[in-house]
């Protein structure tokens, strides 16, 4: 797997290091094309390490990402965190009996910086403009779990709606769909 590695205000070759090698015990789970894109950042004594892993084709990316106050701690849990959204990614697509590809997306996403007007709520900084594909409310919340966020937005297979799937306080799931 290759790795890219992005530092802000923090450099520790030791926990660099660290972090390959860790990162090579997930080398088995992917193909040769795979690459790994690492956020190491710190703010005042709060370390945050944040991966995603962009495979081959059109399967999704996963990613996870942990804060704490020691960097090397960040990065055993990561792993971790990453290892068990692996398992149940492939738990799932065992289950269905269903090759990976028709439960993947092929997302292409479209990052704009500018900042858009001021309204007395606050300011958007950040537009992204994304495909979305026809799915399936649980593989919906499969590929919420593997990306890490509280949301994820779809078109509903069932009815053909766009829908959005988000993560409760309780660890259940709620479902959004539009009158229209």
């Amino acid at each position: 797997m290759r790795l890219e590695l992005i530092s802000k205000g923090y450099k520790d070759d030791k926990a660099e290091s660290f972090l390959q090698k860790k990162l090579a015990r997930l080398d088995k789970f992917f193909s040769e094309d795979t690459y790994a894109k690492v956020k190491l950042s710190v703010n005042g004594n709060l370390f945050t390490t944040e991966v995603t892993i962009y495979q081959a084709g059109s399967t999704p990316p996963l990613r996870a990402e942990v804060s704490s106050h020691d960097m090397f701690d960040n990065i055993d849990l990561i792993i971790h965190k990453l290892e068990r959204q692996i398992r149940k990614f492939k738990t799932r697509q065992e289950i269905k009996k269903t090759p990976k590809a028709n439960t993947a997306r092929d997302t292409k996403v479209v990052v704009e910086n500018d900042e858009i007007e001021n309204s007395k709520y606050g300011k958007i900084v950040r537009i992204k403009n994304f495909e979305i594909s026809r799915i399936s409310v649980d593989d919906a919340i499969a590929q919420l779990e593997m990306l890490d966020h509280s949301f994820y937005l779809f078109i509903n297979s069932a009815d053909d709606k766009v829908s959005l799937i988000y993560k409760r306080h309780d660890g259940d799931y709620g479902l959004i769909t539009p009158v229209y």
